[in-house]
């Protein structure tokens, strides 16, 4: 059984549901080291954000799935990762510019062709997973998202890790598990970003994927900052 977090019949996705989260349900971006975080994820291609939606939140999330729009934590994501994504490209020279206004950067997906909404609550029901995959389709593709885990690994179901690989010239894929308790969130790499090596800068491949949920039920958020076309 593999069931994906997103529907693969673009004719049939809904449109993003119009919730929006308020500030006491989460917390406060400034919460959190930002200077910590962007080396965890220079170093990893991932960053912990704990705890970051209440329990309460998290659990009003997970009966919501589908697409879905929260559009304020996307503005405010973006302007807070938007250093660190200029950063990347550079390093890896490559011609992407991300302007300062979020409004303009989403203007620039629609002048991709880039309309289909990729942020989603997904369920992934007993002896369901997510295959291997990147949300890098498309020219705007912002380098960075948010996942978060919006049921309890213990109590609602077993298996289920979030799980990222990274690949790196002329080395095996390196696997990680993403220690995500409910609640929790992390922001990672969506497909690529530079390492510092002894011979430069090199760039490595990221992807993610869900393994097998062993029972019960798993709902995450997948929050991108760019559309698909």
């Amino acid at each position: 059984m593999l069931c994906h977090a997103h529907p693969t019949n673009h004719a049939m996705t809904p449109d993003p549901t119009p919730l929006e989260i308020s500030p006491d349900v989460h917390r406060p971006l400034e919460h959190y080291d930002w200077n910590a975080i962007f080396q965890h994820l220079d170093a990893q291609g991932w960053a912990l954000l704990p705890g970051f939606f209440t329990v309460p939140a998290a659990r009003a999330l997970a009966r919501t799935a589908g697409p879905i729009a929260l559009p304020a934590l996307r503005l405010a994501l973006y302007q807070r990762l938007l250093p660190l994504a200029r950063a990347w490209a550079a390093a890896l020279d490559l011609p992407a510019s991300y302007p300062d206004d979020y409004a303009d950067w989403m203007q620039r997906n629609r002048d991709a062709g880039q309309h289909r909404a990729l942020s989603a609550v997904g369920t992934l029901d007993q002896g369901g997973y997510q295959a291997l995959m990147q949300h890098d389709q498309g020219q705007a593709v912002f380098p960075l998202q948010l996942i978060a885990l919006l049921s309890d690994p213990e109590a609602d179901f077993l298996g289920g890790e979030f799980v990222m690989t990274e690949q790196r010239p002329r080395m095996q894929s390196r696997p990680m598990v993403l220690p995500l308790r409910l609640g929790d969130a992390a922001i990672i790499a969506v497909s690529h970003r530079p390492v510092h090596g002894a011979r430069g800068v090199y760039r490595v491949t990221t992807r993610q994927a869900i393994s097998r949920v062993r029972s019960g039920q798993r709902a995450g958020l997948e929050l991108l900052l760019h559309d698909g076309p």
